[in-house]
């Protein structure tokens, strides 16, 4: 293969493989059982070897997409979300007679746009990375047919999504009418040449850029499609989505902000700085009210990507290279605590409410046990990595002088302990309700990647120094 190439492997291979599992499908005879999962994660694994070699490389192809150890470092992010969701998906595509090729398939071309969207250096080419993403992830809300709410949800995060790509759009078009070029290289020379922070047209590329971003990383104002999609969707596609959306999102968030748009950085920080704490205290105040645990967890999400945004935001050393441990993190957490739901829920009955976790500990009580762990997690109590995670993003926005901003996401963690905690209640604290049929046996697929988290955020809680230097090394290849 030409070495202009090789920057792009990671993403042919995961193409290769969404491809193949639609052939899968189509070739199938009826009622033949077929291991389409197992294509994908080949695929995947080939992606992340491919990455893996590409380390320390920082090849190029086509002058647009750059293998730098950013960039590979979401990447092997996405490896990890994919091959996590091809184990977790086994027990629940055949349980709801989900189309699996058609699922699997999109879930890897999705994937593939995202580790494009990872790796893109021209904002024209992070645009269509966006859009190949958000078209299978739209399908993928929408893939229960005969789900009134699955089909709501589709449709809302559709015509919302193409409210933010029409933003994205005009913030490009502005920002070629200030630069004369799309190269995010190119873009920043030129921005900090003729320090243009009181050119409108910059801002105003500046603050559509946002609103973009915004949108797919679930940030307040723009959150509002987040709840009905999760709750509508498939769960084990709310886990999915919910974790490797945000992953590229934000990896091409700080690429552009903190690369391309950095001389502007004393413009667009304040709306940021406002950005980042409503996010934290709207996903919280609203997320303890909720019964529902996928509308809980995705009120969490929203709070989450707040305190990711506090990273982006500090722009220091240390900020940078949280915002990816905290992606890794949060990614395996999330994807594992909304995986654990998936599986406890049958066809006809979900099993989506706090209420339907009472006395789990009784009847499962390994399950329970890994689902305390998620849950801790991500109210980030020691020794998880959550805890972790949240310390480096606060120091840093202490270090930075936005002491305020590293405040209020401490008192928002607190709040928001509360209705983790309610869960955890609710299964080692409470009886099983009479009425209620028993819960189902998870997959031993299920139960092995479950506990192959739980030990990941153990691992990264305890021992996070080898992570967070990889993630420091891969910051400074591009900023």
């Amino acid at each position: 293969m030409p070495s202009s190439m090789n920057a792009v492997v990671p993403m042919l291979c995961v193409v290769a493989a969404g491809i193949a599992s639609l052939l899968a499908e189509a070739l199938r005879r009826p009622g033949e059982r077929m291991p389409i999962a197992g294509l994908g994660v080949i695929g995947l694994l080939a992606a992340g070897i491919s990455a893996a070699w590409l380390w320390d490389r920082n090849a190029t192809s086509f002058g647009v997409v750059s293998a730098d150890n950013f960039g590979l470092f979401i990447v092997l992010i996405l490896v990890v979300i994919g091959i996590l969701t091809m184990a977790f998906s086994s027990q629940v595509v055949s349980r709801d007679h989900l189309p699996a090729g058609e699922y699997y398939g999109l879930t890897l071309l999705g994937l593939g746009g995202m580790m494009l969207m990872a790796t893109a250096t021209d904002l024209l080419l992070i645009f269509l990375a966006l859009e190949v993403l958000s078209l299978a992830v739209y399908v993928l809300t929408a893939i229960r047919r005969d789900s009134e709410a699955s089909t709501e949800g589709g449709f809302k995060y559709f015509l919302l999504g193409g409210f933010s790509s029409a933003f994205f759009l005009y913030g490009i078009a502005f920002t070629y009418g200030v630069a004369g070029s799309t190269r995010l290289d190119k873009v920043g020379s030129l921005l900090a040449a003729q320090s243009m922070g009181s050119n409108p047209l910059a801002l105003i590329a500046v603050g559509l850029l946002i609103v973009g971003f915004a949108f797919k990383v679930s940030a307040v104002p723009f959150h509002m499609w987040t709840p009905d999609a999760y709750q509508g969707a498939p769960t084990v596609v709310t886990a999915f989505m919910s974790t490797a959306v945000k992953a590229a999102a934000f990896g091409a968030f700080a690429r552009v902000f903190l690369s391309a748009f950095e001389p502007l950085r004393a413009d667009w920080t304040p709306v940021l700085w406002l950005v980042a704490a409503a996010t934290m205290i709207f996903g919280t105040v609203v997320g303890v009210v909720q019964a529902n645990m996928k509308r809980m967890l995705a009120y969490s999400s929203i709070a989450h990507a707040g305190y990711i945004l506090v990273g982006i935001v500090s722009a220091n050393e240390v900020g940078k290279a949280a915002v990816l441990y905290y992606l890794l993190v949060y990614a395996v957490t999330n994807l594992a605590a909304f995986a654990t739901i998936a599986m406890l829920g049958t066809r006809e009955r979900p099993n989506d409410e706090v209420k339907d976790m009472s006395g789990l500990a009784t009847t499962q009580p390994a399950v329970a046990a890994l689902m305390t762990v998620f849950l801790l997690s991500l109210g980030g109590m020691p020794p998880t990595a959550g805890f972790v995670a949240k310390w480096y993003v606060f120091s840093a926005a202490v270090n930075a002088g936005y002491t305020w901003l590293a405040i209020i996401g401490v008192l928002s963690s607190v709040v928001a302990v509360f209705f983790y905690l309610r869960i955890v209640v609710m299964m080692y604290m409470a009886e099983p309700a009479v009425d209620r049929p028993a819960l189902p046996a998870l997959s031993r697929l299920g139960l092995a990647a479950l506990g192959a988290s739980m030990i990941a955020v153990f691992y990264l809680g305890i021992l996070p120094t080898r992570v967070l230097t990889l993630a420091a090394g891969a910051v400074a290849t591009i900023f």
